[in-house]
């Protein structure tokens, strides 16, 4: 029952789903490469806003800077929220990881939400993001695979974060997890068929 229950008014749901989702849904990734006089991020490689496209303009720094800052918006939506209650960073953690993957401003068309997952994660349950470090960087090293090892660690976060006795956190999560699935469907299918870069691996 206490993983179930909801006591935040719709008013306040309300206004903590649009907080979160304005604050996702600034795309770092096009507004940093566009600084740097590098053109629109979404015209090389996957047409990601993310990251990791980022870095396929060989901009290392930049693309550190938008993984930073993907985190950080998820991790400021969820904590300031999270200041009237768990409820209300739950809400706005959702909100701003939904924010970055479909920003109204550039037609609902954006990243895969791994950066801003764990901003989330960071702002709601501070030591599981050390659990979901080191299953990546463990996956990583066993395989070589990035795609992967964030998906294995999104699966094993909302199980530790039920474990240690965040219920709501963890349904948060679980639902985050399934999106995240959903939205890495084209990096699954090239791991499936043996087609998806390695870490290190020159494209």
């Amino acid at each position: 029952m206490e993983l179930l229950s909801w006591q935040l008014g719709l008013p306040a749901t309300f206004a903590c789903l649009v907080f979160g989702y304005l604050l996702g849904s600034i795309p770092f990734g096009l507004i940093l490469t566009r600084m740097a006089g590098l053109g629109d991020v979404r015209k090389i490689g996957s047409g990601n806003i993310g990251a990791t496209n980022v870095l396929r303009t060989g901009n290392k720094k930049l693309a550190a800077a938008t993984l930073l800052l993907d985190a950080l918006k998820g991790t400021a939506a969820a904590a300031i929220a999270s200041i009237w209650g768990i409820e209300a960073g739950l809400a706005a953690g959702l909100a701003a990881f939904l924010g970055h993957l479909y920003p109204v401003w550039l037609s609902f068309k954006g990243g895969k939400g791994v950066a801003t997952y764990i901003g989330v994660l960071l702002g709601l349950a501070p030591v599981m993001v050390l659990v979901f470090g080191v299953i990546w960087l463990a996956t990583a090293k066993i395989t070589r695979y990035s795609s992967l090892s964030a998906l294995v660690a999104t699966v094993f976060t909302p199980v530790a974060l039920y474990a240690t006795g965040y219920g709501k956190v963890a349904l948060l999560f679980a639902i985050m997890t399934l999106i995240t699935w959903i939205k890495h469907r084209a990096n699954i299918q090239r791991l499936l068929s043996g087609t998806e870069s390695r870490i290190g691996e020159k494209g």
